[in-house]
Parts: structure tokens; C-alpha cells; sequence
């Protein structure tokens, strides 16, 4: 257990450095936001095309997992809203929490720490769990909200969903990379030295933003903060490998998706619930919590799949 502990310490070490400069005032909070966005659309868009240029489309969709995947964390996603709507809230605020309790920080922790624990082995499988989220369940998740508060789906109000989409640099580096890969064509010298150099801030800059973005947030209602967490730490990598397991998804990729499912909750949501005005403070608290947990549960996990 140490041994993996220790591996997966320099990880959350350079978020705890981000979180102490931004609550020392050291890096002032908009710092975190430019390098933020830095991050998600040079480096860590870099990195994606770098890592989709040297896939192809089979070594990246595998039926077995997507269903997987799909399964457990629809199985979760459900358990959430349920849990919400037990609780009185409306649809869009359920909707938010059950969007806390599956979807993890894959893009700016999980790429940059899975690839380099696991291998390059794990990088098809952690782009399919990337792209399912963003695709499938952040839609979803915003189609509810918005039937929700107008009573049902416009045209009008789908097609920018789906136009922003397509137009995130996460999704747009993937697609790139994968049409290189299938033109077949090799990354020249200076062009792969580049996206290497370029590529290389993503980690160290992700980790960091992540922990400076954590320094102004509050924990408020804890048992509802600490159930989001627990969901998201220990029942969505539950879910994910019982499904994995059920339908037979090489054991390999099975772990990866288990260590994907155990990230902490995503940056993201809160970016969603501060558009739409929905749960802002449960979903900070959350992601305070979880990746503060998550120090603990993903070595847990790591151990437990043998892939460490």
C-alpha cells in the first residue's frame, strides 16, 4: 500500500503547492483561471492530440467497455438523481448531483496521472471514458436542465448544446489526433517535439490549477457534500468494475476504467452549475471533498486492480 501511496503523492503534492499559493495569495485567483485555460486549450489539448495520433479508432472504441462504462455510471447517475428527488429537489438541482456522483476530473487529472502510472496502455481507455462523459452524460445532464425550466426541449436550445460540444478543444484535439491517425501519416520531428514541449505543461499546470481553484472554495452542508463524494470515490468504481466484470472487459482496460471512475468530481460541473445558477455550493463542496478523499481511495484503488 505505501508503495502505491507513494506513487500517486507527487500527483496530489503539486495540488496541494497550487492550493497553498492560492490561499497564501501567493498566485492570486485569476492567476487560476489563465492558467487554467492555458492548460485546457494549449497544453492539455497538446497532450490529447498527441496521445489520439498514435491510436486508431479500434484501439480507442471497444463495445464491450463503452457498454461497461455506460452501465455503471448510468447506474450511479440514477442512484444520485434518485437520492436528490428523495429529497425534495427539483429536476435540475437532481440532475446536478447525480452529475457529481459520475463524473470525474479525467481531463486534467486523470489523462496526466493514469497515462504515467499505468502506461501508454491506458491511454485509449481513458480517452473513451473522457469522451463518454463529456458527450454522453454532460448532455444529458444539460438537455434535464433545460427541459426542466421550460418545459420541455426546443430545437432552438439543443443546438448550441451540441455546437458547444463540438467546438471544446478537448474534443476538437481528440478527433484530430484520431483523422491523423487514420490518414496514417507520422508526426514530423519538429512537429512532435512541439506537442511534446507543449504537452509537458499539462500536468504539472493542471495539477496545480486544480489545487489553487480548491483555495476559495467552502465546505456547507457536509452529509450532503460527504454523500456526493462517498458516490463519487467509492460507488462509481464499484459500479464500473461490477459491470466491467459482468460483460467480460479485458481485465487491463477493466482497471483502467475502475481507476478513471475514482477520480474526484470534475472541475466542470461547477463551471456547469454556476451557468445555470444550480446547487453551486453543494458542487464546490463536493469537489473540495472528493479530491481531498481521493488522496486516499485512488491508491485504494490502484492497489486493488494490481496495476500500480
Amino acid at each position: 500500500m505505501l508503495a502505491v501511496f507513494l506513487k500517486t503523492l507527487p500527483f496530489f503534492g503539486l495540488i496541494g503547492l497550487g492550493w497553498l499559493a492560492a490561499r497564501t495569495r501567493f498566485f492570486p485567483q485569476e492567476g487560476a483561471v489563465w492558467l487554467t485555460k492555458f492548460v485546457f486549450y494549449f497544453a492539455l489539448s497538446a497532450m490529447l492530440f498527441r496521445f489520439a495520433a498514435r491510436l486508431d479508432l479500434g484501439a480507442l472504441f471497444d463495445g464491450r467497455f463503452v457498454l461497461a462504462y455506460l452501465a455503471g455510471s448510468l447506474a450511479i447517475w440514477a442512484i444520485g438523481m434518485a437520492a436528490a428527488r428523495a429529497r425534495g429537489l427539483p429536476l435540475s438541482e437532481s440532475a446536478m448531483e447525480a452529475q457529481c456522483c459520475m463524473i470525474g476530473n479525467t481531463g486534467f487529472l486523470g489523462v496526466p496521472m493514469l497515462v504515467v502510472l499505468l502506461g501508454d496502455r491506458a491511454i485509449g481507455p481513458v480517452l473513451m471514458v473522457l469522451t463518454i462523459d463529456m458527450v454522453v452524460f454532460s448532455t444529458l445532464m444539460t438537455l434535464i436542465i433545460h427541459a426542466g425550466r421550460n418545459g420541455g426541449l426546443r430545437m432552438a436550445s439543443v443546438i448550441p448544446i451540441l455546437r458547444g460540444i463540438v467546438a471544446n478543444p478537448m474534443v476538437l484535439s481528440m478527433l484530430a489526433g484520431l483523422a491523423w491517425a487514420q490518414m496514417r501519416l507520422p508526426l514530423p520531428g519538429p512537429l512532435d517535439e512541439f506537442l511534446v514541449m507543449l504537452g509537458a505543461a499539462a500536468t504539472p499546470g493542471a495539477l496545480f490549477a486544480i489545487g489553487a481553484s480548491l483555495a476559495g472554495r467552502r465546505i456547507g452542508r457536509l452529509a450532503v457534500s460527504a454523500w456526493l463524494s462517498g458516490a463519487k470515490l467509492v460507488l462509481h468504481p464499484l459500479a464500473a468494475g461490477v459491470a466491467a466484470w459482468s460483460l467480460g472487459v479485458e481485465p487491463f482496460a477493466a482497471g483502467v476504467m475502475m481507476a478513471t471512475a475514482a477520480l474526484p468530481v470534475a472541475g466542470n460541473v461547477y463551471i456547469l452549475a454556476q451557468h445555470f445558477g444550480v446547487a453551486q455550493q453543494r458542487v464546490s463542496a463536493a469537489i473540495l471533498m472528493s479530491t481531498a478523499g481521493s488522496i486516499v481511495t485512488i491508491p485504494l484503488i490502484m492497489l486493488l486492480i494490481g496495476q500500480a
